[in-house]
């Protein structure tokens, strides 16, 4: 099983890199706010994997809020993008 969740962690790792990238090289805000939330999804991902590894359920409840932090942003974001462009 250690095979699997090194397997997963290897590809998480590997997403979050690219995201990373993005966020850095983002051509306009919308890439980088996009690929933010992609890396936080990933760190989401990789934590909830570890908990499921060491078997422990102690950190779910910063997993879950870190979730709703994900959403709230997200729409924040689309909204002020969608504001933004009736503007212009």
């Amino acid at each position: 099983m250690t095979v699997v969740y090194t397997g997963t962690l290897s590809v998480v790792s590997a997403a979050g890199l690219l995201a990373l990238l993005r966020l850095v090289r983002g051509p306009d805000a919308l890439n980088r706010i996009v690929a933010l939330d992609a890396l936080l999804t990933m760190i989401i991902v990789g934590a909830a994997v570890g908990m499921v590894l060491r078997e422990d359920a102690t950190p779910l409840p910063v997993l879950v809020v870190l979730t709703l932090l994900a959403f709230i942003g997200s729409v924040t974001a689309a909204h002020l993008i969608e504001k933004r462009a009736g503007l212009r």
